[in-house]
């Protein structure tokens, strides 16, 4: 293999994959690795920094085997906004009260901080406008004030460095202590045109951040895809199979990954609605364990429920919204799983030789008189799925029920937005019947990837624009994306949802209604 390549690293909650990747975008070669995660307790999940770095040289050694290594032009590293924890000598500390060291990651979607982020979000300091007015518990500040308010000794005081995940990668790559623009306005409360704001940390309670000018969260800040430090360090390169001073691009959350995976495909000739506007029209909707609905405008626009607007953390120049579902996909295993026909789901599945999901849509199609309108098999039926809190756009960590996609795109049409297409990337979007319900649920086109994993490309577009192979997100977006299939809504549908849509919103307000009654 004689060409220039990119190599994108995706750390998800519970696998790392690797691929290498074209310079027009082509995904040649994928490898994928599993993570443990740990569960001591509930709402406390952990994983281990020093296993996540291992799994990320083993997968990047296979996709990049009889590659000359001079021919990896950048690498580009995403992760989930988990938050790793380190002492003074880069070795990992316990974040258990087990005192396990190598357990050193507190995980995005762990809720063990509920208490502190509802103590943050009653502080009301004038920073919450920036995440829709509330403060999550998947949020750093919060799992920050749990460490130092449960593990004062073994941890928090012998902590020298707190990093994203995502730049725990750039840092182990690149010895460079500089943090994405991208972690840290997202989760940390940054400001990209101001800085950290010392009155917030001292107002919750964490002012011995401030110190060394927040040496220990990040006194160093650079641009998504901007090079880091002077690439590959000796021992990084060695780990990795590539070449000492490859570029490193300035790391993304795995979700805005996903967005710069898709959005900038062109959609010349396809007739979407989307069509000479410009990418604020457009939404990513990434669909994992979790979802994150990703929308960009030209002006700040505040969206209650919803974070930001953030400046440049995902595109520069341009004001990011993030909503979200804190259990998408997670949460279809657990309720299928936990039936009492799972086992002769997994039987008939074996048997058939399909996949499990695969199995239990076309089922759907033998129940449902018409396979084009399976939704009518819910005519009756409404189910409130939120079983981990609501993240948008109600930001309710104690709700137990979503209203989904069309209730986030609803709240950010009023605040501004105009959003007339989706883009879907992630594990979910392999589903053609969650696909198509996303479509009819909400109206609008739907958008996927001729690159089925979008969050990899959107990986190794970063470590295409640190190799200054392109010279920017944008171009290296134009370049290197492209659609694969276009899923319409159904036309016929559209009253049956709004009729669905209006149940949500009541058995919400009922919900909201009974708690109050019951504090009362």
């Amino acid at each position: 293999m004689g060409s220039w390549y990119y190599v994108g690293v995706d750390v998800g909650s519970a696998s790392v994959r690797a691929a290498l990747v074209s310079p027009d975008g082509q995904l040649r070669r994928t490898a994928e690795e599993p993570i443990a995660v740990h569960e001591p307790c509930v709402d406390h999940y952990e994983q281990s920094s020093t296993e996540i770095w291992s799994k990320c040289c083993q997968t990047v050694k296979r996709v990049t085997e009889g590659v000359d290594a001079a021919c990896v032009r950048g690498i580009g590293f995403d992760g989930t906004c988990s938050l790793v924890v380190l002492d003074q000598q880069f070795r990992p500390l316990a974040v258990n009260l087990a005192g396990v060291c190598d357990r050193n990651v507190v995980m995005w979607m762990d809720h063990r901080a509920a208490a502190q982020a509802s103590r943050i979000t009653a502080c009301r300091h004038t920073l919450l406008q920036r995440v829709g007015g509330v403060m999550s518990p998947e949020m750093q500040p919060p799992k920050l004030l749990w460490l130092k308010e449960n593990l004062p000794d073994s941890c928090w005081t012998r902590a020298a460095h707190f990093f994203d995940l995502p730049d725990f990668l750039s840092w182990k790559a690149t010895g460079s202590l500089s943090r994405s623009l991208c972690t840290l306005v997202c989760k940390w409360t940054y400001s990209a045109s101001e800085g950290w704001d010392d009155t917030f940390w001292s107002a919750i309670g964490l002012e011995d951040l401030i110190e060394d000018s927040y040496a220990r969260i990040g006194s160093q800040v650079c641009c998504p895809g901007a090079a880091v430090g002077r690439g590959l360090t000796a021992a990084a390169a060695a780990d990795l199979g590539l070449n000492e001073g490859t570029a490193v691009g300035a790391s993304l959350i795995d979700a805005h990954a996903g967005g710069i995976g898709v959005l900038g495909a062109d959609v010349s000739g396809l007739h979407l609605p989307c069509e000479h506007q410009p990418l604020t029209a457009r939404m990513a909707l990434i669909c994992g364990t979790s979802s994150c609905h990703m929308a960009v405008s030209r002006e700040p626009l505040l969206v209650p429920g919803v974070w930001g607007p953030y400046l440049s953390a995902m595109l520069p120049g341009l004001w990011l919204n993030e909503g979200g579902q804190s259990a998408t996909g997670k949460l279809l295993d657990h309720v299928v799983k936990g039936h009492a026909a799972f086992r002769q789901l997994e039987e008939q599945a074996e048997h058939s030789g399909r996949h499990i999901y695969t199995q239990l849509n076309l089922h759907l199609q033998q129940m449902s008189t018409d396979a084009t309108h399976l939704e009518q098999l819910t005519t009756h039926l409404h189910i409130w799925p939120d079983f981990h809190g609501n993240r948008s756009p109600l930001a309710d960590q104690t709700a137990r029920g979503t209203l989904g996609s069309r209730h986030i795109i609803a709240a950010m049409t009023e605040a501004g937005h105009d959003i007339t297409t989706l883009f879907l990337c992630g594990g979910l979007s392999k589903n053609t019947l969650f696909v198509q319900t996303h479509a009819n649920t909400t109206g609008l086109p739907v958008v996927l990837p001729a690159e089925r994993e979008a969050v990899l490309l959107g990986a190794a577009v970063i470590g295409a624009c640190a190799s200054s192979d392109c010279t920017s997100i944008p171009e290296a977006m134009r370049k290197m994306s492209r659609v694969g299939r276009v899923v319409r809504p159904n036309p016929e549908l559209q009253s049956f949802y709004r009729r669905k849509y209006s149940v949500f919103l009541r058995l919400y307000q009922h919900q909201k209604e009974c708690v109050s009654l019951m504090e009362d």
